[in-house]
């Protein structure tokens, strides 16, 4: 699969307390990145997720008015995830994002992202990558970046 570098919201993005993507998707800029057809925001673990408690992380995808994602709206997320499930080379979380609730965002929601929600917390590790794309992944594990190609 290739990636569009505009539609990464994180790159093995440290999460302890609940936060924002580092990267937004601009609407202005970035307009129809999926016209008349669902998208995905595949989400991978770039490093297992650990807490003296029981934490859990939710990923929600957010729109917002501002570029830094602060007030946003919540168009689609996951339940609370353990930490256990969250570990290195799971199954990457597919949140399917209907194009009709794309359409439907409030009028001045201009940037898209993702938040992660983490509650019971905090997390004392944990890396995330996300990521739009076109397609459910149909792999069975994701591997983080940092390997060469011959």
């Amino acid at each position: 699969m290739l990636l569009d570098a505009l539609l990464v919201l994180s790159a093995a993005q440290t999460v302890t307390t609940t936060a924002v993507s580092t990267n937004t998707v601009d609407l202005k800029s970035a307009r129809d990145i999926a016209p008349g057809s669902d998208i995905y925001a595949v989400i991978g673990v770039d490093e297992a997720a650990t807490a003296a408690g029981a934490a859990t992380v939710a990923f929600e995808i957010i729109s917002s008015a501002a570029a830094d994602l602060s007030s946003p709206t919540v168009l689609v997320s996951t339940a609370p995830i353990g930490k256990a499930e969250l570990t290195l080379g799971r199954r990457p979380i597919a949140i399917e994002i209907p194009d009709t609730i794309l359409a439907a965002q409030p009028i001045g929601q201009r940037y898209l992202g993702v938040r992660y929600t983490v509650a019971t917390g905090p997390l004392t590790a944990g890396k995330f990558t996300c990521y739009f794309a076109d397609d459910k992944p149909s792999v069975g594990k994701y591997y983080p970046s940092g390997f060469s190609v011959f």
